[in-house]
């Protein structure tokens, strides 16, 4: 039997990021994906121009709907939108005895806010202690460590401080660094690196959705976490450098990609 996945996130009509970036990586790892929408965007490649919030009752329907149907193998979960929809996946997922990968979208690529600041403690409360694995950038590890995040030292604290919060494993995705592309994988204290080359584009539009999907996907079909994130690594790169040059702003990823 194929195995499911189930991604609680926000919708991008653009394709190349949150539920539809989810679904599509899903489809190309062969897993049957599921979705529960947290919030709507109008947005394209060059902009957001407004975010609409689901309440928190229609996503906890959504969940609970899916849940007893077709049981996820895996879980992700993406921008939430709201302390409330926070609480409510939390709530969900709580006594799920499968994966569940927690990406904390916050800030959109083009810089619109997707959770307020005030959540923020709801977020560390409620959904980092069920968390198997939590994958923030830079600036989100900087968020919920509370220390500036600008380095491979500072992304080892900060995962150390992450951690402490409750989640089995940390992945910081260094992105943003200079040089190499290295991401930060902590687990039970132990720290481990992985380095691609830096491409060039401005092609990088859903590229978090994505490598927390692949990695989702991955703990759906049984393979262990650091392997899931090793070979998510290796698919979102190539993603990036096969992009298809889609869009007038910050175009999609390839989700077609195979590795």
């Amino acid at each position: 039997m194929i195995p499911a996945a189930l991604t609680i996130a926000g919708s991008d009509p653009s394709g190349g990021a949150g539920i539809q970036a989810d679904l599509k990586t899903f489809h190309q790892r062969k897993v049957y994906g599921m979705a529960a929408i947290t919030l709507l965007t109008v947005q394209n490649t060059r902009c957001v121009k407004r975010v609409i919030v689901m309440t928190s009752r229609d996503v906890f329907d959504q969940i609970r709907a899916v849940l007893p149907d077709i049981p996820p193998s895996a879980v992700k979960t993406g921008a939430l939108g709201s302390g409330k929809v926070i609480c409510a996946v939390a709530r969900c997922v709580r006594r799920l005895k499968v994966p569940l990968v927690v990406d904390p979208v916050m800030i959109s690529k083009h810089g619109a806010p997707l959770l307020p600041e005030a959540a923020v403690r709801v977020f560390k409360e409620e959904l980092l202690p069920v968390a198997t694995l939590v994958t923030p950038n830079l600036s989100e590890a900087a968020v919920l460590s509370g220390i500036r995040v600008h380095d491979l030292a500072s992304m080892e604290k900060a995962a150390r401080l992450i951690a402490a919060m409750g989640p089995r494993a940390v992945l910081i995705k260094g992105g943003h660094l200079r040089g190499d592309a290295a991401d930060l994988f902590y687990e039970k204290g132990r720290v481990r690196i992985l380095r691609s080359a830096r491409l060039r584009t401005r092609h990088t539009h859903g590229t978090g959705c994505t490598y927390s999907a692949a990695i989702t996907a991955e703990l759906a079909k049984g393979k262990s976490l650091f392997a899931a994130v090793v070979l998510a690594k290796k698919f979102i790169t190539k993603a990036i450098r096969t992009g298809p040059g889609l869009g007038r702003g910050m175009g999609p990823v390839n989700h077609f990609a195979a590795v």
